[in-house]
């Protein structure tokens, strides 16, 4: 055998090995173009130089396990170290919540300022950020605290 041979060979092993480094290197496609270039390449090569015959061969390989190689290297990422999989959860003691703002419900307060619906309300001697339930509430509106949501204390007029 010469190496018109084994050049085509190489070449798609080369196409092979960037598709996987595609899939672990974020390159902005660039690789994928380099891939496709070897690939494409390689199968000119085996078309012009050999023949139809094994021309269709390297395709029909390149059909088969080029899809095989990126679903696999997508599992594997996914089961690296390198993929974000935790979850964030109070049993972890994570809280999206001021544990202190729970402390407002029920309280009654004055507006300091309009609510359109969010403004900015006095609460047992404290400004605080309120929102309303939707409605407009103008400046020294009596409040009380409906709900506590996250970060939001939602008030109501009283």
């Amino acid at each position: 055998m010469n190496e018109n041979v084994f050049l085509p060979i190489i070449l798609q092993l080369a196409g092979v090995v960037v598709i996987i480094a595609e899939i672990f290197i974020p390159s902005g496609g660039v690789l994928a173009v380099v891939s496709l270039g070897l690939i494409g390449y390689s199968l000119f090569l085996v078309f012009s130089s050999m023949s139809a015959e094994i021309g269709f061969l390297f395709l029909a390989a390149d059909i088969i396990i080029i899809p095989f190689l990126v679903i696999a290297g997508l599992k594997i990422i996914a089961k690296s170290p390198a993929a974000l999989r935790k979850e964030l959860s109070s049993d972890q003691g994570v809280t999206s919540q001021d544990p202190e703002l729970i402390n407002y419900l029920g309280k009654e307060g004055i507006a300091i300022t309009d609510l359109r619906p969010a403004g900015i309300a006095k609460i047992d001697g404290k400004r605080v950020d309120v929102v309303s339930r939707g409605e407009y509430l103008e400046k020294d509106t009596p409040v009380k605290v409906y709900s506590v949501t996250g970060n939001q204390i939602i008030v109501m007029a009283s």
